[in-house]
């Protein structure tokens, strides 16, 4: 793993631009994570505040104490955060909209909508907003309202809209050049094209207010140049 990128750190809070394809914390397999490489990197404990999937990127918060993970912890818990991601999904999206729907667990680790009178619903509340069409599919931020398992993916999917890539609802196989809109067959999408794209909390014990921005990544700014082409 290469040495992860510091977006900021201060006041005990370090956030880090997580790349794609790296777990946050040791999975079944045993393989590198990124609190390991934190942890390696700088010789002291490093908090996991909150995750991401293990296909998503962007900003991700840690705590370099114990009272700024309590404070961080129950601040994510209790919705103060703010959180934005972007994500490429297919289908054009033409207007903001808000998802209300309740998920449940569905089968092999996946989530799904809930019906009507299910006991098992927990509230879903989601806010979609387009930020580019191409000419068959959109870069979209999505804002979660609360924080469901794998909320944004199937709520976009609950829409027609499901990411260009997601080998658990919808498309598993890779995109090359030419299938986003260009020439060659390099592939320029192997995962869930969904990317944490700004981070925000408020004023909290022992924790100053901050909003932290991460970059579009490599994959992604390629794949939106790509589609670009599609519109002219």
């Amino acid at each position: 793993m290469t040495e992860p990128r510091i977006l900021f750190e201060g006041g005990g809070v370090l956030v880090v631009d997580k790349p794609p394809g790296v777990p946050v914390i040791p999975g079944r397999d045993g393989g590198a994570s990124l609190r390991d490489a934190l942890e390696a990197q700088r010789g002291q404990k490093v908090f996991v505040v909150h995750r991401l999937d293990r296909d998503t990127s962007g900003a991700l918060v840690f705590a370099l104490d114990a009272a700024v993970h309590r404070s961080l912890s129950v601040a994510f818990e209790k919705g103060t955060v703010r959180k934005r991601y972007v994500a490429l999904v297919e289908g054009r999206v033409e207007a903001p909209q808000s998802v209300d729907a309740p998920l449940v667990a569905g089968r092999k680790g996946r989530m799904r909508v809930a019906r009507p009178g299910e006991v098992d619903a927990k509230p879903s509340r989601t806010r979609i907003r387009p930020v580019e069409t191409f000419a068959s599919a959109s870069l979209v931020e999505a804002e979660p309202l609360t924080g469901r398992t794998h909320q944004i993916r199937v709520h976009l999917l609950s829409l027609g809209h499901p990411l260009l890539v997601d080998h658990q609802y919808g498309r598993d196989t890779p995109l090359t050049e030419k299938a986003l809109g260009g020439e060659g067959e390099a592939v320029v999408l192997a995962r869930t094209p969904l990317h944490a794209a700004r981070v925000e909390w408020p004023a909290l014990p022992g924790v100053a207010p901050r909003g932290v921005d991460a970059p579009l990544p490599a994959d992604m700014t390629r794949a939106r140049a790509l589609l670009r082409l599609t519109v002219r």
